[in-house]
């Protein structure tokens, strides 16, 4: 006969307290982030918390509260290196004021089913990383107390929150670079057509070259993949007149243009070609790559995301906000520089 094994009891809060002598709210406060409590109460509950085996329960702690601690995140995709570097910077800055992440996964279709999905798990707020939801929804969480900030995108009609570097004066920086360095034929290579961070990049890019006297010499779209954005590079130097420049709207595509130019058409960068990215992810950095790209400030900007949120979410009071953060020029090897 099989030996069953009794189920060891569950310890509660009350059995904490009566271990310490401290009242039950005493055990609630020492277990809530930012709750005051002294530290001598501190010592005796987590001591008794120890001895018997208690693990405080987030989820019946969030019924009883109202508040589950949960910021949901959204992300499209994680291929470019940008979003795994922000999502861990998110987490660890949120966990910092009692907040825990719950990360979802989607793709370019029904992002809104996702966030629905999301919303079920009675999140205080919502992340939409290289994401986006509908002006819908967006208002739908509004009215329910629910502060969501597009990051690194917005949606000028959207009630939702945005926070993105400044993507029309960082193309406008790369312009001005490249034609300071005497290039004649500067290309584009856009990620998605229709995403915010695309438009405004190419809208400064082209405002800059006109401040030169100067035009976009030809255009490719790769769609924010390597894959498309090497095909983009091979389209263009198979013209008569190549570019001498391109500038490619991140460095995830950057780098797979780098690679053509260099092992397919045996160019040399910069000396054949000046290519320049955006984002300055670490790997730009890389002997390798070394790549001239404009760096969006990831800690400013998550700073931003936080305390839009905190903010929102401790008043109830969802009101549409919008912060632009500085964007700067890298400058490495992989672009001619400006002669002096």
């Amino acid at each position: 006969m099989t030996e069953q094994r009794m189920a060891k009891p569950t310890v509660t809060s009350a059995d904490v307290a009566r271990a310490a002598h401290v009242s039950q709210s005493a055990v609630s406060r020492t277990f809530t982030h930012g709750a005051s409590v002294s530290e001598d109460t501190r010592r005796r509950v987590m001591q008794a918390a120890e001895e018997l085996g208690y693990r405080p329960n987030a989820l019946a702690r969030s019924l009883i509260s109202g508040k589950s601690g949960i910021i949901g995140v959204l992300v499209a995709y994680l291929d470019n290196q940008f979003y795994p570097g922000v999502i861990e910077m998110l987490s660890k800055a949120l966990q910092a004021k009692g907040y825990r992440v719950l990360l979802f996964m989607t793709d370019q279709g029904d992002q809104d089913a996702v966030v629905e999905d999301m919303l079920q798990y009675q999140v205080e707020g919502v992340v939409m990383a290289s994401a986006h939801l509908s002006s819908q929804l967006a208002q739908q969480c509004a009215d329910n107390g629910i502060p969501v900030v597009l990051f690194n995108r917005y949606i000028a009609t959207s009630p939702a929150n945005s926070v993105t570097s400044d993507n029309l004066e960082g193309g406008r920086l790369v312009a001005n670079f490249l034609a300071d360095g005497g290039h004649e034929r500067i290309s584009y290579i856009a990620g998605f057509e229709d995403s915010s961070t695309n438009r405004d990049r190419e809208s400064g890019f082209y405002k800059g070259l006109a401040e030169r006297g100067m035009v976009c010499h030809s255009r490719g779209v790769g769609a924010y993949t390597q894959s498309g954005a090497a095909a983009a590079a091979r389209e263009l130097f198979a013209s008569r007149t190549p570019p001498d420049a391109i500038f490619v709207a991140n460095d995830h595509m950057a780098f797979a243009v780098m690679d053509v130019v260099r092992h397919e058409l045996k160019l040399q960068v910069p000396e054949d070609v000046s290519i320049v990215g955006y984002d300055d992810v670490p790997q730009s950095s890389w002997q390798a790559y070394d790549l001239t790209s404009v760096r969006q400030p990831a800690g400013p900007m998550i700073e931003a995301t936080i305390e839009i949120l905190l903010e929102q979410i401790n008043r109830k009071d969802v009101k549409r906000k919008a912060a632009v953060l500085p964007a700067e020029l890298i400058v490495r090897s992989s672009a001619k520089k400006p002669k002096v």
